[in-house]
């Protein structure tokens, strides 16, 4: 299939091209946003340069609901929503130019890698879990502040409140356990590494369930705005209409499951084998530290309490193993009931006792 016939599927009508002096300018302040962002991932800012400089930059005609800015590999193309202000091109650019960064293409100039997207011959692997690391990426270098806003009757706080801000959620919560240097490295240079951390702490069938899951939020997603657009399409409302919006409720609803499950599954996946490697006193207070900061990374929702539950049931257990490492490993009731109550057992009892009104504050959210 052509370029043209490409675009044409895709709904993107070419208005003009971008002069050599505005690309430059693009390029130049993107690829030196860049490196002093992320120093530590290899980038050299000339070369970098060199490379965006050569892209093709479009501004066209794109349908309702489409993003703002949209590579196109087959041809090095970014082509920007007409509606956008000149001086705002640059904010949308940088995602696009990190795709472009990060492709990996074969001797026939098929693309076979996106950072932590795997193109195969059948199948697409990874794209939302590409996409929304790529956008944290995007949000750190633009300096956006975390915003509570609320999608699907899911609310959480994050820095890209508009662009994939759901898939952004889950993979932020994944930077905080396994690090957001790796998820970064891994993403820019399309490589495993990022892959393999989180598989070796949790299992390869866990990394992909959740990868899976974020496919399946981004496709609902696509599907809830192609029906919005056949909804714009008709004037009146009639029984057709209504029918397009039961459908967008359905996958509305889809999507708030997937989310609340796949969030269940990196807390108990990634916590419970955490939990399981504890033999020192100071490994137990990182883990208590860690799985009490992790609050501030989840989302909730109405009647959600397996973060809370699953916390108090963990602080128990928390501090049984910790009497069992102090105590030398003996196991006999009256060593545990007799032994004087240390500081630490004190502070995770007074822990538990504040999470409930924790996430009571957790009401300012946008509707």
């Amino acid at each position: 299939m052509s370029i043209k016939s490409d675009l044409k599927k895709d709904g993107i009508e070419v208005i003009e091209e971008l002069d050599t002096l505005t690309i430059n300018s693009l390029a130049k302040n993107i690829s030196s946003k860049l490196c002093s962002t992320f120093p530590n991932f290899g980038l050299d800012e000339t070369k970098l340069f060199i490379k965006l400089s050569r892209l093709n930059m479009f501004v066209a005609n794109m349908p309702e609901g489409m993003a703002e800015a949209n590579y196109f590999y087959k041809n090095n193309s970014i082509y920007f929503n007409n509606h956008i202000p000149a001086e705002d091109r640059e904010e949308f650019a940088i995602h696009e130019c990190i795709h472009y960064i990060q492709e990996v293409k074969d001797k026939k100039n098929y693309l076979i890698r996106m950072g932590l997207c795997d193109y195969s011959e059948f199948k697409i692997y990874g794209l939302a879990l590409n996409e929304a690391a790529v956008q944290l990426m995007s949000s750190k270098i633009i300096g956006i502040p975390k915003d509570f806003v609320k999608y699907y009757g899911i609310s959480f706080e994050t820095t890209s409140p508009s662009y994939y801000p759901v898939e952004c959620s889950l993979v932020n919560q994944l930077a905080y356990l396994f690090g957001e240097d790796i998820l970064f490295e891994s993403t820019i240079n399309s490589n495993d590494n990022f892959k393999n951390k989180v598989v070796e702490a949790t299992s390869l069938k866990t990394f992909y369930a959740i990868s899976n899951a974020l496919d399946s939020i981004l496709n609902n997603e696509e599907s809830i705005i192609k029906l919005n657009n056949k909804i714009l399409e008709n004037d009146d409302r009639n029984s057709k209409v209504d029918n397009l919006v039961n459908k967008i409720n359905d996958l509305k609803e889809h999507i708030k499951i997937t989310y609340f499950r796949t969030q269940n599954l990196i807390i108990s996946s990634y916590f419970d084998n955490m939990f399981n490697k504890i033999n020192t006193l100071e490994e137990v207070e990182n883990y208590r530290r860690k799985l009490y900061t992790f609050k501030d990374y989840i989302a909730t929702a109405e009647g959600y309490t397996y973060f809370n539950d699953y916390y108090i049931e963990t602080m128990n257990k928390l501090e049984h193993k910790y009497n069992m490492i102090e105590n030398g490993g003996l196991e006999t009731a009256v060593s545990i009931t007799t032994k004087e109550q240390s500081k630490f057992i004190t502070i995770i009892k007074s822990i538990k006792k504040l999470v409930l009104s924790i996430f009571g504050l957790k009401d300012k959210i946008e509707e």
